[in-house]
């Protein structure tokens, strides 16, 4: 179990991270959000040791890990895919971590293979591409085979292939019950992997919910849609009964207040004919803006639009 308490990291008169508290629990996959600033990095590196905390702590499994006896075989981290010497080959490079720790040459050969790396084990890591990098990153971080995983961005430069080995992987690690912290601005992708999600902003805590119910309370979630022929009588009656119903210019309403069942049996008594009927998802993206939106420390604008000139 990961635990940050009231983790506080100054840089002189900037603050990265703001008296900051939650839990990574064993068993589920945990994104962790936040936008460009947010403090995302500085707080997985207090947890691996490599930034010290201005106030608070970091620990895992209730030890600072400068503390643990065996750390990769405890917490197993990926922070830059990119970090193994270029003129390493990639079997060189998890052999040198796996001597550090007593590991044998048959776990080293076991987790090339996970990796899909065969192929390329014994190639100079400066001839890999940003995916084969990223792969040789995950392949180091399980060398270990540790109860905790960190994982900041693991699926940048992956394929589609890659994408669905890591996020496969990673649902298989929770689902044996370790802890697996993954950092990622991919939301489609957190969405597919996460069973639970930690937002910051500004170095702040912003939500700590499990995915379903985050998005269900931030996203709007629960909008039924509805288009139907002459939907105006169906517009006035759910108004009636304390919906809220906005209409576009084509004719679709859009029903806060009442679930699709409640608007199907309305409109059936009415006479009313539908065409469609459906209930809107928020998504965590749309959960993720409204939780973030007073947090953003770098906001961009969209382009002004300029005559065409001839």
């Amino acid at each position: 179990m990961i635990e940050v308490t009231h983790l506080t990291k100054r840089y002189g008169a900037a603050t990265a991270v703001d008296d900051l508290s939650f839990t990574v629990r064993p068993g589920t996959v945990t994104g962790f959000l936040g936008p460009n600033g947010a403090g995302k990095s500085t707080t997985i590196r207090a947890v691996v040791g490599l930034e010290r905390p201005t106030s608070g702590s970091a620990t895992v499994g209730g030890q600072r890990y400068a503390d643990l006896p065996a750390p990769l075989q405890e917490v197993g981290t990926m922070l830059d895919g990119r970090n193994a010497h270029p003129g390493r080959t990639a079997l060189g490079h998890l052999m040198g971590l796996a001597r550090t720790h007593g590991i044998g040459r048959a776990r080293v050969e076991q987790v090339i293979g996970l990796a899909g790396l065969e192929s390329v084990a014994r190639h100079r890591v400066r001839t890999f591409s940003l995916g084969m990098g990223q792969r040789l990153g995950v392949a180091a971080a399980l060398l270990g085979d540790p109860a905790t995983l960190i994982l900041d961005e693991p699926v940048n430069g992956l394929d589609p292939d890659g994408v669905r080995w890591i996020r496969h992987l990673l649902r298989a690690l929770a689902a044996e019950g370790r802890t697996v912290f993954l950092s990622s601005h991919l939301m489609s992708e957190l969405t597919e992997t996460a069973g639970r999600v930690i937002v910051i902003g500004q170095g702040r805590l912003l939500a700590d919910e499990d995915l379903q119910t985050l998005v269900a309370a931030t996203a709007g979630a629960g909008v039924v849609r509805v288009r139907g022929v002459d939907p105006g009588p169906l517009a006035r009656a759910l108004e009636d009964r304390g919906a809220t119903v906005v209409m576009s210019q084509a004719g679709v309403l859009e029903v806060t207040g009442a679930d699709a069942g409640a608007v199907g049996a309305l409109a059936a008594d009415l006479g009313v004919t539908l065409l469609e009927l459906s209930t809107v998802s928020g998504t965590l993206e749309d959960a993720y803006l409204v939780l973030t939106a007073d947090a953003v420390q770098y906001r961009t604008t969209a382009p002004a639009r300029t005559e065409e000139t001839r």
